[in-house]
């Protein structure tokens, strides 16, 4: 896809780069971290522009979550392979390892980082440049961060913390939900808060043009899908709205269809009641239709909309929306956590921050006492 700037004045880390005509990479070995969001202003792979450089010696590529291409499922191991485009060993960094082996990084001098972020902190990019960058101290390799745009703006923080012994791979630093970061300030922060466990000498290469103020549809970018489900640059704002319920056990969020994180629904439920309770208490800049689906599980919910994409109250509006399935599944005494699904409950908590959202005072508490608590 291209992902040209004919209408934009921003540009990305890898254009100043190229501008600069790789001045900090010549004489040295560079394995770069990618995957296809990495671009520069002309849609030209950034993988391509690096190794078709007489100025680069790229030896090795690494990939992250959804693979090369960016096509593999959430959660899916994806294997290391050739890159067609390159003829390189393309490392898988979502397999049997997560943080790039000594052997992996044979003959490296300075890893590079480009991949597109989507600006919630369970999104799992980081968490793969933050181990690299550990990687990286660990055997004196230079880290450098080719930044890009946050495409839901960087002026915006919001959601719930993120408590210690709840960090994971889909959560590693201690920010809010809805971080308001670029890749490159993440890196920043993270060595300058020692949130590393070795730190490397990091170097973050700035992009141009571009404020905290914009949205992605601002830029005047066209969007690469960054995974399966978020296909659009509006996804990423539907993704801090879903994301949270998605996790819930027994929820669904419309994952898989062709307009994912835009519903949130459940087997057994009436759609239209939950329809009639979130009308009532009219969340600012969203709309709201029931549906229900007559077939075998008899699943019913919303479908959600957002009208206003400056809306500074996605992730606490989700929580909104939770509450009051919470409130009708404990009206109808059910369980909200079925006994059958209690082992997922670790990756919700993950996802959350902690594991406030499964005890019952989370549940009891009115939605105004959970959002101070953040």
């Amino acid at each position: 896809m291209d992902a040209s700037i004919k209408n934009s004045n921003v540009s990305f880390g890898i254009d100043q780069l190229e501008d600069d005509k790789f001045a900090i990479l010549r004489g040295k070995r560079v394995g770069l971290i990618t995957n296809q969001t990495g671009v520069n202003s002309s849609g030209v792979k950034t993988r391509s522009v690096l190794f078709n450089s007489e100025k680069v010696n790229l030896v090795a590529l690494y990939t992250p979550e959804h693979g090369l291409d960016g096509d593999e499922i959430a959660g899916k191991w994806v294997p290391s392979r050739m890159d067609k485009l390159t003829g390189l060993k393309a490392y898988s960094l979502y397999g049997a390892s997560r943080k790039p082996s000594l052997n992996m990084l044979k003959g490296i001098d300075v890893l590079v980082f480009d991949i597109q972020d989507v600006g919630a902190r369970c999104y799992t990019y980081v968490s793969t440049m933050a181990l690299c960058m550990e990687a990286a101290g660990e055997n004196a390799i230079e880290f450098i961060v080719l930044d890009r745009p946050n495409p839901v703006g960087g002026w915006i923080v919001e959601g719930p913390p993120m408590r210690e012994e709840w960090m994971s791979f889909v959560g590693m630093f201690p920010v809010p939900f809805r971080h308001g970061m670029t890749v490159g300030e993440i890196a920043k922060m993270a060595v300058g808060e020692k949130w590393l466990k070795t730190t490397p000498k990091l170097k973050v290469i700035r992009m141009e043009g571009w404020n905290r103020k914009m949205s992605w549809m601002d830029t005047g970018l066209n969007w690469i899908q960054t995974s399966p489900n978020i296909p659009r640059a509006e996804s990423c704002y539907y993704y801090l709205l879903s994301c949270i319920p998605q996790h819930v056990p027994g929820l669904f969020a419309g994952t898989g269809t062709s307009k994912p994180f835009q519903s949130i629904g459940k087997n057994n439920f009436n759609g239209e009641r939950l329809l009639k309770n979130l009308n009532s208490i009219k969340m600012s800049g969203l709309e709201f239709n029931g549906y229900s689906d007559s077939g075998k599980n008899s699943e019913g919910g919303v479908k959600l909309k957002i009208t206003n994409f400056k809306n500074d109250k996605l992730v606490s509006s989700g929580i909104r929306i939770l509450k009051i399935i919470f409130d009708h599944i404990t009206h109808n005494e059910q369980d909200i956590f079925p006994s059958d699904k209690k082992s997922s409950m670790n990756l919700l908590y993950k996802v959350y921050g902690s594991d406030e959202i499964g005890k019952k005072q989370f549940i009891k508490s009115s939605i105004d006492d959970i959002l101070k608590s953040w």
